[in-house]
């Protein structure tokens, strides 16, 4: 007899021109269960790829039935997420399944590190995920949200909870962007103990909702429950950004969807941003007040790096820590935008040496020559320094000894 409640179901791209990933398809039958599988690379890895085909039916203690696998080239995280996503669509159940542990998958979260860079990577393309850590982003968020269409969401879902165990992406921060309400917790709840660093909570307009998300996340993962991100993309939202700011502990960072606030603006985004100017101000002001990053939106346009250039340095000018890329080729345009001049980079040392001097000579006051230095200004100058020795404008050994 078929597994009982079971149905037909696949998933994943077909065609010539899939790379790195695979389609899997179950049909109920009442003979013992078959797997069939379909590989360029056959000859190789056909073994390995049924063994953790079975890897899966075994977990969901699948007997009977057929599983046709049209593989290319897909890694054994992806075969996993793939087969268990099709059977879970067959309406057959069992536990996750996951991959083994990269062995930098669990480098721990840093709740102030640089967020000069954050690449968006669609949480539906397995081949973008495996090279996500080449091109040196500070962060690397797979996307659950806008870049998976809806009936695939439950199979992203599952893409990228494997790509958190089997990937380590170096130095990046290991960030998701997940879904609104009920598919958003959905998405939580699945990537949750797997070490992501930061979630991004999109079109957030009530602190309650990032209230909620804090929730599941401790919850589940405890004191490693990972940080959040909201994105303010609504009037309502902007309206309530230092709210939202400061909602929970876990909020590192502020930033903002400017193609979907323009749209509810019925204001076209502009190169010069005049109709969103408030809205960016808003952001930084309730950020830096509540004491997190401001990061700003994505920018839109990869062919034209001098526009790029020109609306990172703008956005910086006006006290953004960061802005979105959606392609690789953004980031180190960037990175040399967000970079301080030498000259600031010269006087934020000198602020820095003399807050050491008086820190060792137990003064509370900083004075750099004739001129008394603020907290604000000191704490922005090792900032500056950070940013400095990050963009290259000072070497890593700056304080070195002579």
């Amino acid at each position: 007899m078929p597994e009982h409640g079971s149905k037909s179901a696949s998933v994943g791209p077909q065609g010539d021109r899939v790379r790195s990933d695979l389609n899997v398809g179950f049909e109920p039958t009442s003979g013992a269960l078959t797997v069939d599988v379909t590989s360029k690379v056959d000859y190789l890895y056909g073994e390995a790829i049924e063994s953790a085909v079975r890897r899966v039916t075994d977990a969901f203690a699948v007997t009977t039935g057929r599983l046709t696998v049209n593989d290319a080239g897909a890694l054994e995280w992806v075969i996993l997420a793939r087969v268990e996503c099709c059977l879970r669509r067959a309406g057959l159940d069992g536990p996750p399944v996951l991959p083994e542990p990269a062995p930098g998958a669990d480098v721990p979260r840093n709740r102030d590190r640089l967020r000069r860079s954050r690449l968006y990577i669609p949480g539906n393309q397995p081949k973008l995920m495996v090279s996500g850590g080449l091109y040196g982003a500070d962060g690397i968020i797979l996307d659950l949200e806008d870049s998976v269409p809806p009936a695939e969401k439950d199979a992203a879902r599952l893409l990228v909870r494997n790509a958190l165990v089997a990937l380590d992406w170096g130095a990046s921060e290991r960030m998701v962007r997940v879904n609104q309400g009920a598919v958003g917790e959905e998405d939580l709840v699945a990537i949750a103990t797997h070490n992501p660093h930061t979630v991004l909570l999109p079109k957030v307009e009530d602190a309650s909702q990032v209230v909620r998300a804090a929730e599941i996340l401790r919850g589940l993962a405890g004191e490693e429950a990972a940080f959040l991100m909201p994105i303010l993309e609504s009037p309502a939202g902007v309206h309530r950004a230092f709210d939202i700011a400061t909602a929970d502990p876990l909020v590192v960072a502020l930033t903002l969807g400017l193609e979907d606030l323009s749209a509810e603006l019925a204001a076209p985004r502009t190169t010069e941003g005049w109709e969103s100017f408030l809205a960016r101000q808003t952001t930084v002001y309730a950020a830096r007040a509540a004491g997190v990053q401001p990061i700003a939106s994505v920018f839109s346009d990869i062919e034209n790096e001098d526009a790029l250039a020109a609306y990172v340095h703008r956005e910086r000018g006006l006290g953004f820590d960061g802005i979105g890329c959606i392609h690789p080729r953004q980031i180190p345009v960037v990175h040399r935008e967000m970079a301080p001049s030498e000259a600031e980079a010269e006087r934020a040392v000198r602020v820095v040496r003399a807050a050491r001097e008086a820190e060792e000579r137990g003064l509370g006051a900083v004075a750099v020559g004739s001129k008394m230095v603020d907290p604000p200004v000191v704490q922005q100058a090792f900032r500056t320094v950070e940013l400095a020795v990050a963009g290259g404008v000072l070497a890593e050994d700056w304080d070195a000894e002579a």
